[in-house]
């Protein structure tokens, strides 16, 4: 088989190779999944970039989610059948013709089910999905701002609240205004002109529930304009793409975060709560796996709508990162086989 492997940190055009590899043996519960498309998460720039923790060493296949057909299967996974159709959370690995994924990760989809837009499922709709529904709860009236909201998380962070009824306030880049409004956005902030706080400030407005993916004096700034009993969910922090190249300004995103003392957060029961799914993959597999099934049923109902921007034949790998870390992409970016 074909796998795209990370071979140096730094410019697309130079970090991959793609190799010939041996297929992969499923081990107990886990499942082989021949791969239709492989999914592009904005941690694969960062890991790219040589700024994740979370990486493998060089060489290492990035991706995290997939999606294709069951080609093999270890013991313990009776739920299981060769040729389902299914989406998986891959835990790295991703960039490959054939993967295998613990049975955690791993939900079937309907075979009516667009098998680009499942690639959205595994990864990005159960961040949004923990975000907005484990870790919070939305009310109707509440004010939520969600940072990126044209992103493949953000987006569905915005159909998810304005499936809550609640009024949304949306951070995007000038081409992406319309889009967020389509979504469902009631004030679209465009962070290219306007600073979203002042915006937001002048108005008059405090906020119930801020998502945040940026960090920084972006983050600082989002718990400044919560309310009492307002809650702060942080799940990145892709300010540190900009700063990759000047310890300083990394220095800089580190101190925009800002110091928090609990008194102060406790007297206005305010909370900030932060997100990473690859240690509830981990750690609460069951958790994610409930999470799975869930935002399955919900795109099949018509609830969350999973969007890809552009899709890429895997050969263009480097393309597909220029395109998703340009930051033009809405929704999801993902490569085919």
């Amino acid at each position: 088989m074909k796998a795209i492997y990370l071979v140096k940190h730094g410019d697309s055009n130079q970090a991959f190779e793609i190799r010939d590899t041996l297929i992969p043996t499923p081990k107990q519960d886990e499942v082989l999944i021949k791969v239709r498309y492989s999914g592009l998460n904005f941690a694969d720039v960062i890991a790219r970039r040589g700024m994740y923790p979370d990486a493998p060493k060089n060489p290492a296949v990035l991706g995290y989610d997939v999606s294709g057909e069951i080609a093999g299967l270890g013991s313990g996974v009776p739920e299981f059948s060769i040729g389902q159709k299914v989406v998986a959370m891959t835990r790295f690995g991703g960039y490959a013709e054939y993967v295998t994924s613990h049975r955690s990760g791993v939900a079937v989809v309907p075979d009516e089910m667009d098998m680009a837009a499942a690639t959205v499922l595994a990864t990005q709709a159960c961040t949004a999905y923990y975000c907005a529904e484990d870790s919070v709860t939305l009310h109707k009236g509440d004010r939520v701002l969600i940072q990126a909201a044209a992103g493949g998380v953000g987006s569905l962070l915005v159909q998810l609240a304005k499936y809550r009824g609640c009024i949304i306030y949306g951070t995007a880049s000038t081409g992406k205004q319309e889009y967020i409004k389509s979504l469902g956005v009631d004030y679209c902030l465009d962070y290219t002109k306007n600073d979203f706080y002042a915006e937001i400030k002048n108005k008059g407005h405090m906020l119930d529930v801020v998502f945040d993916s940026l960090g920084g004096t972006a983050f600082a700034k989002g718990v400044k304009l919560l309310a009492p009993g307002g809650k702060m969910v942080c799940y990145g922090a892709a300010e540190q793409l900009e700063s990759r190249k000047n310890k300083l300004k990394l220095l800089s995103l580190a101190w925009g975060f800002g110091l928090f003392s609990p008194i102060s957060l406790l007297m206005q029961s305010k909370s900030i709560i932060t997100i990473n799914m690859l240690r509830i993959a981990d750690f609460r597999s069951n958790v994610f796996n409930e999470v799975l099934h869930k935002v399955i049923t919900l795109a099949i109902k018509g609830i969350i709508k999973p969007h890809v921007s552009q899709v890429f034949p895997a050969a263009d790998i480097a393309l597909a990162h220029d395109f998703l870390e340009s930051r033009k992409s809405t929704g999801k970016v993902v490569l085919v086989w």
